[in-house]
């Protein structure tokens, strides 16, 4: 059995960039950093940070596309694909990039995200969280359950 399998988690170097392919089908390729940090055998901090290519089709693309921006956080997890073209100048070009299966965006920074979007909450009619003058911290709205008890008869199926 084989595996080809990448998750990594970081931010993003560049806005994506959204493209259409002959099919109609949306692509959108940016980049991810990764930066690993550890003390070197004399205690000073060393950082190595890694750029990542990744390439999203479909209605992902279209996701990406339009909630991320440079700097945002986000995890992907797909399969490493190398590929390989002919360039303006008759040499071979070459790019690993990752081919993502699945993504999830990261935790929105303090004074706004990349997504922060507000048109989305209020369609559905949920009321938007208001950040607390006393604390930093979102107060979260509960959800209001109804007292009455449900009979298990009384279900359909």
């Amino acid at each position: 059995m084989y595996l080809n399998k990448a998750i990594i988690f970081g931010n993003l170097t560049r806005d994506p960039e959204r493209r259409t392919l002959p099919s109609g089908a949306g692509v959108t390729s940016f980049a991810i950093a990764t930066t690993r940090t550890w003390k070197d055998k004399n205690g000073v901090k060393q950082e190595d940070t890694q750029f990542h290519n990744c390439v999203a089709f479909g209605p992902q693309a279209d996701t990406i596309a339009q909630y991320m921006k440079k700097g945002s956080s986000m995890m992907v997890e797909g399969r490493i694909q190398n590929r390989s073209w002919d360039g303006p100048d008759g040499q071979k070009k070459y790019r690993t990039e990752i081919v993502i299966d699945t993504f999830q965006f990261g935790p929105k920074r303090e004074g706004g995200g990349a997504y922060d979007n507000p048109a989305p909450a209020q369609q559905g009619g949920a009321k938007p969280v208001q950040a607390s003058q006393n604390s930093p911290a979102q107060e979260l709205e509960t959800i209001q359950y109804p007292d009455e008890e449900i009979n298990p008869d009384d279900i359909p199926f």
